[in-house]
């Protein structure tokens, strides 16, 4: 992304090309987002302690925010530039140089998307894939930058402001598709299928006699849950532990992203009274009202 970003910067100061400049803005933002995002991973690795028993891997979702940021400072400069350019024409120069440039433009940011994209499977980091893909995306706004010039060619000497202008739109939906994930995450969503793929796994141990409730969520690019689960009465210590660790055992096959699952058992035939008698006035009426729900308890009961 250097390399890219430092040919097309040369190339904008002897052209004048908007559209050129709006691309080589947007690799720069790119490039300046990298440092954070290793820094983030870095921090993640780093062991949990007193203040953060769960560890530092959120600091990767918090530099998602901070490049969502300086993608949307980028694309205020980008359309600064355009209207500036459609007001005051500018005289364009080297388009060779400007053509030459877009077609660069698009081979760096398509190699580091399929860097990015393979080191992400490798891993096993969402994040790390999703923006290799931003990166494949933002080869198409080199492909603008090559369209602007044909129409400076043809005779439409406004074409490369207005590409400028369609490369900050691209950019703007780029920025609403990538940060949706991380706020979601920040939210401790989960992404459709994972529940089920959990509880299906948990549900196929043996000796699990019923799955009541699991639940995920992300810590960076790896995932911690924990699982409900029902088991014979009358089991000794050894054999509903060996029961708990082959459900977190299943669990963790089937979501390559888990680390590890906390696994509470409950016997069989046990109401929730039962189960909750000393804990079960702390938790909240809201808790109380979604537990009966889910499993077709009488409200009044």
């Amino acid at each position: 992304m250097m390399i890219t970003a430092i040919l097309q910067v040369l190339i904008v100061a002897i052209s004048g090309s908007v559209a050129l400049l709006a691309d080589t803005v947007h690799n720069l933002g790119h490039l300046a987002t990298t440092v954070p995002l290793i820094m983030a991973f870095r921090l993640g690795k780093r062991a949990a302690s007193r203040h953060f028993p769960y560890g530092y891997r959120r600091a990767e979702d918090l530099v998602g925010i901070f490049i969502g940021l300086m993608i949307l400072i980028s694309i205020g400069v980008i359309i600064y530039e355009a209207v500036d350019a459609l007001i005051n024409p500018r005289e364009l120069t080297n388009l060779w140089w400007v053509f030459a440039a877009g077609v660069v433009g698009f081979l760096g940011n398509e190699l580091v998307a399929v860097y990015r994209i393979r080191a992400g499977r490798r891993i096993g980091s969402a994040a790390l894939i999703a923006e290799g893909q931003h990166a494949r995306a933002d080869g198409l706004t080199s492909v603008a930058v090559v369209v602007g010039v044909l129409g400076v060619w043809a005779g439409f000497p406004r074409a490369d402001a207005i590409m400028g202008f369609l490369i900050a739109l691209m950019i703007l939906g780029i920025l609403v598709a990538s940060m949706k994930p991380v706020f979601r995450r920040l939210m401790d969503g989960i992404e459709d299928g994972v529940i089920d793929q959990l509880t299906k796994a948990a549900a196929a141990v043996d000796g699990v006699e019923g799955v009541d409730r699991v639940r995920a969520r992300w810590l960076g690019h790896r995932m911690e849950g924990d699982a409900d689960i029902r088991i014979a009465k009358g089991l000794d210590v050894s054999k509903a532990h060996a029961i708990a660790d082959q459900v977190e055992h299943e669990m963790m096959h089937v979501v390559r992203n888990l680390d590890a699952v906390i696994v509470h058992l409950h016997p069989v035939d046990a109401t929730d009274e039962d189960l909750h008698e000393l804990s079960g006035h702390h938790a909240s009426a809201q808790a109380r009202r979604a537990y009966r729900e889910r499993h077709g308890i009488p409200l009044d009961a």
